[in-house]
């Protein structure tokens, strides 16, 4: 007669003391009850990093814990065993000597639709951010030996379900040639094809567009960036546009956004002064507003040196409710007058996924200390020199783009006339009543 064992999802901890008070016949249950939890848990694991990361070997021991590893010693599980063949083994224990090879600074202008990832920024707890796949494609194609030797910075740092159309991220790369000839036009033509490389290895939706190669090796993507200019999509529908843009013109008014962020006093952030160059609520190129009346598309476009963890987010949210005439435009006066309002009051943030980083714009010179000023030769000059290219890139660019678009408006388009005929349904019965 077998024993029925029942898998919690959370077994209850017991003591020494417990365990001790427990039969022999009890024991054994509870060991068996923890087998079956320990190998359920294992499967789980093994699946979903499986998923996260085919590249990367699992480890799951015998005892339970998990450990990743590039290696391939040791890799097994309680299920199966994975055979590696000599030749094979002596490969993947080949690495790429990087003592031999060239480095250049660069710049990298990448896009991605940040809907269905926890982030662009690397977390403890989870491999679903856009930097975890970059540096999983940088490191794969050893274009990088390691993020940590990288001189690595990124412009922005998009939360989750955030997009980027110009996320720009500055780097040390792999190069073909000594840094006396990366400048040289016939040598920029014959360099590495570093967005095609990339775009080979990374998911769809996240793309390489195209590299700068800069001078100054201190050159940052993050201190050296001027401007950063974002966008946030909406439909019109009985919003009062000509309200939200007369609230807008308000907010270049202030400094002070304590109110109209999500503090982060845990990472050490107490400034909340930004400068808010620009901010105008406009229809969306291609829309006709009369003819889609409250299905035209607009976009809040907001321009800044710098922006607060859901500082844009917040603005929407209240941006929303003026166009609701909910509030009047001038409670952003009311907001942003800290001495007023020392507190921030209650309310919540805008959805993140209509909002992306759409430009970014960079100072000719670095402030960084950087250039060796033996080199009197190239010292005066601009650290920026221009984006380079793949046409070839471009086209496949396009034509993913083309295809992402293409599968979203036919289910718009399905919303819509399923949207379409409830709302005649609708007045239909209302004719009938009256």
């Amino acid at each position: 007669m077998s024993v029925k064992v029942q898998i919690c999802r959370r077994l209850k901890d017991l003591t020494r003391d417990d365990l001790e008070k427990l039969t022999k016949t009890e024991l054994v249950d509870k060991v068996i009850q923890l087998q079956s939890y320990n190998r359920q848990l294992k499967n789980i694991l093994h699946k979903k990093l499986n998923e996260s990361d085919n590249d990367d070997m699992i480890k799951l021991t015998e005892s339970g814990e998990l450990s990743k590893d590039g290696g391939t010693e040791g890799i097994e599980s309680t299920e199966t065993m994975t055979t590696i063949e000599p030749n094979q083994e002596k490969s993947l224990s080949r690495k790429f000597d990087f003592s031999k090879t060239f480095k250049r600074h660069v710049l990298l202008k990448l896009l991605y639709f940040g809907w269905n990832y926890q982030g662009f920024a690397c977390q403890e707890d989870s491999n679903n951010t856009i930097e975890f796949h970059l540096f999983k494609a940088l490191t794969r194609t050893c274009l990088i030996e390691s993020r940590s030797s990288a001189n690595y910075h990124r412009c922005g740092r998009t939360d989750k379900e955030v997009s980027a159309f110009c996320q720009v991220i500055s780097i040390d790369l792999r190069s073909k040639f000594p840094e006396e000839h990366q400048f040289e036009e016939c040598y920029l033509e014959k360099e590495f094809d570093y967005c095609g490389i990339m775009n080979r290895v990374l998911p769809k939706n996240i793309r390489c567009i195209s590299w700068m190669p800069i001078r100054n090796y201190l050159f940052s993507a993050r201190f050296d960036c001027v401007t950063r200019t974002y966008r946030y999509f909406f439909p019109k529908g009985n919003l009062n546009i000509s309200a939200m843009q007369d609230a807008c013109k308000l907010l270049q008014r202030h400094t002070d956004f304590r109110n109209l962020c999500k503090m982060d006093v845990h990472n050490g952030v107490t400034n909340y002064v930004r400068h808010i160059e620009a901010a105008n609520v406009r229809l969306c190129p291609h829309e006709n507003e009369s003819k889609n009346k409250g299905y035209a598309m607009h976009y809040l476009e907001i321009r800044a040196n710098a922006f607060l963890w859901h500082q844009i987010r917040c603005i929407m949210a209240v941006l929303l409710l003026v166009g609701q005439e909910k509030e009047e435009p001038s409670v952003i006066n009311e907001l942003l007058n800290v001495e007023k309002n020392p507190c921030k009051p209650q309310y919540t943030p805008a959805v993140g996924f209509p909002l992306n980083l759409y430009h970014c714009e960079f100072r000719d010179k670095s402030e960084q200390k950087a250039m060796n000023e033996s080199r009197q030769d190239i010292k005066d000059i601009r650290d920026l020199t221009k984006w380079l290219h793949s046409e070839n890139n471009l086209r496949r660019l396009i034509e993913n783009l083309q295809s992402e678009w293409s599968r979203a408006q036919i289910k718009a388009t399905m919303i819509r006339s399923t949207l379409f005929r409830f709302c005649r349904r609708m007045l239909n019965v209302e004719a009938i009543k009256s």
